[in-house]
């Protein structure tokens, strides 16, 4: 008893605190959050709605790639993957972001983002290193007030 009270104390009181990450596009496995404004890098988690997600709301976890302020610049080439299909190519300020795909591992039709200039204040595009990823390539820039700075803890 003297071993397993206060182990089950410290339990319940940090695992609420830590979310699980479970999307192999991202470099991590448990997160929490983190105080302070979000900076390029930092991991953000946001509920994504969209029909790729699923019929339900879903938590996901990214990095917060180009912030207001930078240029994200979108061009299209022909799809090696897809007849008739175009990939889009996102850089931030000359970096390169990621290349959308023309359809998902299912093989859904994906629709890239077809935007490119200045992200305007309060809006941020997200993302991961994965080419595989589902983020702002297909759903476009997200409000930095729906978005919450995590940090990796695994």
């Amino acid at each position: 008893m003297l071993i397993v009270s206060p182990l089950a104390l410290f339990a319940a009181l940090v695992m609420p605190q830590v979310t699980l990450v479970m999307s192999p596009s991202i470099e991590a496995f448990a997160v929490r959050k983190s105080p302070g404004p979000i900076a390029r890098g930092d991991y953000v988690m946001f509920t994504l709605r969209h029909p790729i997600a699923g019929p339900k709301p879903v938590s996901v976890t990214k990095h917060a790639l180009c912030l207001p302020g930078d240029r994200l610049t979108m061009f299209e080439t022909p799809s090696p993957l897809r007849a008739n299909s175009w990939d889009g190519h996102y850089y931030c300020n000359g970096r390169l972001l990621g290349v959308s795909l023309p359809q998902a591992h299912n093989g859904l039709k994906l629709t890239h983002m077809k935007w490119s200039g200045v992200i305007p204040a309060g809006m941020a595009y997200v993302g991961s290193p994965s080419p595989r990823g589902f983020d702002s390539r297909y759903f476009g820039l997200l409000p930095l007030s729906d978005l919450i700075r995590m940090e990796r803890i695994l």
